[in-house]
């Protein structure tokens, strides 16, 4: 009798599982699935937030009076996109795949003093139009100037320019009125179904602008004389171009040209993410392998010829006096583990900085391997924000165990500060710059739904998640010390200059940030030039490189500390490394100086308190990595001294 329902229901489960890889074809990430379009299928384009890279303030593309369709409607946005300021609706630009169209009329608008400003103070701002075909974003290919082989693909097209046009004396605003959208397709000879791999738009200068022309009265079948369907291009050349004034009339217009491409739907992002300095990418890798065999050799010689010489002297001594006469790190072992002041703090940013190496950790794999796709916009920052959430329980596990091993008895106070302070902080940040950008009607600011979001996953996630590792690893048996701890701490002697816990600490920062600096640069250029940015590949490496400088550099100098007898290491491994931030905020105001032309207040603020952010962040990465390599280091030789 049992056995009859057992067949059934493994029957039934077996039914269910072919059911589902059937069907499993249904299932893709956003971005990810190809789409095919037959000749004549309609092709929507999106259009997404304006972008400035003198303004770092994103708007919506119909904070212009722009042509609109009948009905607007958002897309679905993850969470990662509303950070972004993504805005992505519909638009009245539609045609249809594989029938090209010259110079169709999208709408017809008569300026007035209202929208002549809105639009001219965009010009000056020089804001760019960002759209989307088959969630592939419209750039501009330009040609280098240094390399004439060598494109460069800009994202989306200037609103318009100012400039003097045939001789006038005085600048005009020029309106780009008119786009020859250029859309390459992959065709399959056998199906004849074809895939978007390319959606751009012709850079022509003043040719964007066209002063559109007819006769008689206004219809919706008037034929523009600016428009001739039996020459070269569609639009000829009209005396001169769409002046942007009190109530000039306006025709948007757009040509559609097809371009069969050998390139196959799955490399259609090769062209844009292409690398054209990948030699300094390599340079970069060089220049911190460089510092690494420098520093592994330091560490090598100590470890190896300096400390066995020590350690094997130390423990061949017979009697206490000749132990006593001793000088260097062995006679530190008395005090060596005695807890630092403000212990409890240090137990908060080690637990933190073990938060944001798992979250980096976990993410540059992802990454590396592609998960984290460009065509998934925000995905990056998505899986960031919620890697950061997840790793909550590791912080909470590190820093109660740290603080039971300082004798710390109220390991919920701890990890309440753990789960609080640095995300308080940077919350604080995040919501004062918020307050900025919605005084400035920016659509970069956040929502109510999203801060909501964000709330949540903090209290309702990440701070559990805290409190819960906080229990485990406060319950854990505390670390047991190799050496024990004197009641009376020993006397420091006088320490010389270059000892100066000042002076070692910001040396030590030096050879991380140098470790890092070139690639810094391709960062901060892809945060706020708005450039494309998918090389997790060397970022990976980087990183790895990252970690092992800040190891390295600190045990090196904490153990000159130990050789000068000043056993006070705990603050100061944590410092040396974390000092690199320092340095990391100083190239931001030097890259913000020299590379970046923002003028308005507003912005500047924006950047220093985004950069602001963002070096706090990595003092506590490097912090911990330089504090952990240096208590396995100290463990590690103090083990191996034979005390009585």
């Amino acid at each position: 009798m049992t056995r009859r329902p057992l067949a059934r229901r493994l029957w039934i489960s077996l039914s269910i599982l072919l059911f589902i890889l059937h069907h499993a074809n249904c299932f893709y990430l956003p971005g990810v699935a190809p789409e095919d379009f037959q000749k004549g299928d309609l092709l929507r384009v999106k259009v997404n937030k304006l972008t400035s890279t003198k303004t770092q303030l994103p708007y919506s593309f119909y904070s212009l009076p722009y042509c609109r369709p009948d009905r607007i409607v958002d897309s679905a946005e993850n969470l990662g996109e509303v950070l972004r300021g993504d805005r992505i609706e519909n638009s009245p630009y539609v045609f249809r795949m594989r029938e090209p169209q010259m110079c169709t009329v999208v709408c017809r608008l008569t300026l007035n003093a209202v929208t002549a400003k809105q639009f001219k103070e965009k010009i000056d701002d020089e804001y760019r139009v960002n759209m989307i075909l088959d969630n592939l974003p419209l750039v501009v290919p330009l040609r280098r100037p240094d390399q004439e082989s060598a494109i460069v693909y800009l994202h989306g097209f200037l609103v318009g320019l100012k400039g003097q046009y045939a001789g006038m004396k005085e600048e005009k605003y020029f309106i780009h009125n008119h786009l020859t959208f250029v859309v390459k397709y992959h065709r399959d000879p056998l199906t004849e179904l074809s895939r978007i791999v390319g959606f751009e738009v012709k850079p022509f200068r003043l040719c964007y602008s066209v002063k559109h022309q007819y006769e008689g009265e206004w219809t919706e079948k008037t034929r523009l004389t600016t428009c001739d369907p039996h020459a070269r291009k569609a639009v000829t050349n009209s005396e001169s171009p769409q002046e942007v004034e009190d109530k000039k009339e306006i025709i948007f217009t757009c040509d559609v040209e097809f371009q069969e491409s050998d390139v196959k739907w799955a490399s259609r992002w090769d062209t844009y993410l292409l690398m054209a300095d990948d030699q300094i990418h390599w340079f970069s890798i060089i220049n911190s392998l460089m510092i690494v065999l420098f520093l592994s050799g330091m560490v090598a010689m100590i470890m190896l010829r300096t400390l066995y010489r020590d350690i094997s002297q130390y423990n061949q001594l017979e009697t206490q006096e000749e132990a006593q006469e001793e000088t260097g790190w062995k006679l530190l072992h008395g005090d060596i583990f005695r807890p630092p002041s403000n212990s409890d703090l240090l137990c908060v940013y080690v637990g933190t900085g073990v938060q944001f190496f798992g979250m980096i950790l976990v993410t540059m794999i992802f990454a590396a391997l592609g998960f984290l796709s460009p065509s998934n916009r925000g995905g990056l920052m998505t899986a960031m924000l919620l890697l950061w959430v997840a790793m909550g329980s590791f912080a909470g596990y590190s820093s109660a165990r740290f603080y039971k091993a300082f004798k710390g008895a109220d390991w919920k106070s701890v990890t309440l500060r753990t789960a609080f302070m640095f995300p308080g902080t940077v919350f604080v940040i995040f919501f004062v710059l918020n307050a900025l950008i919605w005084g400035q009607k920016s659509s970069g600011a956040v929502p109510f739904g999203t801060m909501f979001a964000l709330v949540f996953l903090w209290f309702g996630i990440s701070v559990p998640l805290v409190f819960i590792g906080g229990y485990v690893g406060f319950r854990k048996p505390p670390i047991e010390d190799p050496v024990k701890t004197n009641k009376i701490p020993r006397q420091i002697p006088e320490q010389a200059w270059y000892m100066n816990p000042v002076f070692s600490i910001l040396i030590g920062g030096i050879l991380p940030f140098g470790a890092v600096f070139i690639e810094l640069f391709f960062i901060l250029t892809s945060i706020w030039l708005h450039q494309f940015y998918y090389i997790f590949g060397f970022l990976f490496i980087v990183f790895l490189i990252l970690v092992v400088t800040c190891a390295e550099i600190t045990v090196v100098l904490c153990y000159f500390q130990l050789c000068s007898e000043d056993y006070r290491w705990w603050w100061r491994s944590y410092l040396t490394s974390g000092s690199s931030a320092l340095y990391l905020f100083l190239y931001a105001a030097f890259y913000f100086f020299t590379k970046l032309e923002i003028t308005k207040p507003v912005s500047g603020v924006l950047y220093f308190g985004y950069m602001l952010i963002l070096s706090y962040a990595f003092f506590v990465l490097t912090g911990t990595i330089g504090f952990y390599a240096c208590y396995c280091f100290i463990r590690l030789i103090y083990s191996s001294v034979k005390v009585d």
